[in-house]
This record gives C-alpha cells, structure tokens and sequence, in this order.
C-alpha cells in the first residue's frame, strides 16, 4: 500500500466483502459505525484493521440504530461514512435511514441479504430487502438502491455509491448477498488517479446566506459543523433553513423536493447491463448474484438456437420504467430470475405492461440454477 493506506493498484483475490471495504476506502470514507451480523460481520473486521491506516475510525455501536445515529453525526461533520448490516439489522435502521432521507444525510448502507423473515438462515444468500430499501422507511422519499453481481463491480459498486450519496445528499443503499459476500474471486484495483471521486458540495458565500436546505442549484451545498454556518439538522418538517416549520405547504415543498432531486436524474442514475438483444424474442431479467446463473442460461439458449436476451438490473431503485421497457420493447416473452417471491417481477410487469407475460424464475436459499432458467427460456420460447 501506499503511504496514504491506499492499496497499490494490480489484481487481488478478494471476497465480495473484502471488496465492498477496500471501495469504501478507496472512496474516502473515514469511518465505519456498525454492529456485526452474519453475514456481513468480516466486512466490519476489515475496516476494523484498515481505516486506522488511513486515518479513520473503526465504532462499534451497541446495535444498529445507534450505529447510524453515529454515522449521520459524523457525516454532518464532514465524514464521508458507511455501514454494514443484514437481515434484522437492516430493519432495525430504518428509522434512521428515514431520518437521513429527511436530513439529506450522506451515507452509504451496504445490506448483506440473507435467508429471511425473521432471524431465517444467517449464512444463506436470499433477495428479500429489495421493497424494504425502497419502502422500509415511512412516508413517500426516493433514495438510491445499487446491486452487485461480482466481487469486482462490489469494489466498483461502493464508490460508486459513496459518489452517489455526496452528489445527492442521500443515503444510497448496496444490496448484496451472503453468496457474494463469501464468494472470492480476482478482481482489479486501478491507480487511484483512474478512478473518479465525488465530494459534496460546499456552501461559498457568508454564514449568514447559507441556506442548507435550499436547491437553488441542483442539491443544495452542505456546510459541516464547527465550519461557522448556523443551522439546525432535524427531521421534523423544515424549511431552508433548517429550521421547524410543521405547516402543510412547508412540508409539501421539502417532499417534492427531496424526491425531484432523484427523480429529475432517473436516467443519469440508470445503470443496465444488455447482451443479445437486437434480436431477442425472450429477454431474461436478473440483478444480483442470480444474474450470473441467468447470462450462462442465456448463452445455452443462444447456442440452442433460442433468440434469447439478457437484461441485468444494477439500479434498482429509482426504478427506471420507461428505460425498462425500451430496453424490452419487441420480445414476446419475459423471464425474471430472484431469489424471493417475486419482488423486482412486479416492477417488470409494470414496465412492459399487459401485452407482454412475464415469467418468475425463483428459488429462496438457493442460487437458481442455469438448468431451470433454460428450461423455463425454452418452456416459454
């Protein structure tokens, strides 16, 4: 590593985890507030080892709520921060992650899914938290929700969402997987100068002209603390100031504003992977560790003879509708491979509308395998 801390660029063999840490770092972040839980708990113990090295703070809180309330603290104080969490842990931040859509808190949440409802099994990948990033918080706000479908683009992946989250003031949420997670594989770390670092937008004018909470400009800028800004942080609804104004049309103008800042660069924040679809009659669609399943399906259809597609999702949320379906548009036939009951399906359907049946590819536990999404490609072919 450098003098810095940073990794000297070349190809390491790293678990998803390990690199979800080593994109933190690489990001800027300087402070990792968390509680462990499998399976995202040798994540915190990297960070643990590796943020002292390059001049940040390792805080384990008593559990998870605490461990956010930490993280907005010092995101407020001009940290760049994340946590790390999984399946009960990731309910119980909920609240918080409200509170930092209302506060327009910078913050990166990485959400280890695993075998669910309730405690499920600890060590077995699952799809469930895929509603529950978008609407586990209360009322009606967008935030931003990135998955992953190797232990490259998890390094890729975080800094992207570290990006994401200084550009917009946001919490943006990673979803990945215990199978990703524990799964190690090559990837490539460049030189630092090759990677592209965004930091939030600094208030330039008088203390007495900062308005923390006014978009003037795109997303508003946001002054730290102990810089010399006067304001107040709360989720109560406020006006530019900061300041608590509980009326129907104050709040009416931070909600549709907090949303349009999403909203208004929905095709800036789309990422979709494609390949075979010029000609694809049978689209598969897949996010996440089950997409690499579902390209190997595609591929065998292919050689088969099958015009099949492949439509990987690495945004879900905002969930981009109109790229969707152009992305669709002219297959007959739509298979959508998760693992859960069904949850990104129902986006799919919306998007491609009822002229075109959609077709569940699932399983809870189990990566689904190549075999059973071919089958199902040729079945609807």
């Amino acid at each position: 590593m450098d003098e810095k801390g940073i990794l000297n660029p070349g190809v390491y063999l790293f678990s998803g985890n390990d690199a979800c840490a080593e994109g933190a770092i690489m990001a800027g972040c300087k402070l990792y507030a968390g509680y462990p839980i499998t399976p995202s708990s040798d994540m915190a113990e990297r960070m643990a080892f590796r943020l002292p090295q390059v001049g940040g703070a390792y805080v384990q809180m008593e559990d998870e709520m605490a461990s956010m309330g930490v993280m907005m603290g010092a995101s407020w104080a001009g940290v760049k921060v994340m946590t790390a969490t999984s399946g009960l842990g990731f309910s119980e931040m909920q609240e918080h992650i409200s509170f930092a859509v209302a506060t327009e808190t910078p913050c990166v949440i990485i959400d280890v899914q695993r075998g669910g409802p309730g405690s499920g099994v600890v060590a077995l990948p699952m799809q469930g938290d895929v509603y529950q990033a978008r609407w586990g918080h209360h009322a009606s706000s967008e935030l931003i929700a990135l998955t992953p479908s190797s232990v490259q683009e998890c390094f890729n992946c975080t800094i992207d969402a570290f990006n994401l989250s200084e550009q917009y003031r946001v919490p943006v949420i990673l979803l990945t997987d215990a199978k990703l997670a524990h799964l190690r594989e090559k990837m490539r770390i460049p030189p630092v100068d090759e990677i592209k670092i965004v930091n939030r937008r600094k208030p330039t004018g008088k203390p007495e002209e900062c308005y923390p909470f006014l978009a003037q400009e795109g997303v508003a800028p946001m002054p730290s603390f102990g810089e010399g800004y006067r304001f107040v942080v709360t989720s109560t609804s406020h006006n530019e100031k900061g300041d608590a104004m509980m009326t129907a049309d104050t709040h009416y103008k931070l909600v549709r504003r907090i949303n349009e800042k999403i909203l208004r660069d929905r095709d800036k924040l789309t990422r979709i992977e494609t390949q075979y679809m010029d000609d694809a009659d049978v689209a598969v669609v897949a996010y996440g560790t089950p997409a690499r399943g579902a390209l190997r399906a595609v591929k065998v259809a292919r050689e088969a003879g099958i015009k099949a597609g492949y439509v990987r999702l690495i945004t879900l949320w905002p969930f981009n509708e109109q790229h969707v379906r152009k992305v669709l548009e002219g297959v007959r036939q739509v298979v959508v491979v998760e693992l859960n009951m069904g949850q990104m399906e129902r986006e799919v359907c919306r998007a491609v509308g009822p002229n075109v049946p959609v077709h569940l590819v699932m399983d809870i536990c189990r990566l689904c395998h190549p075999d059973d999404i071919y089958r199902k490609i040729r079945e609807v072919a």
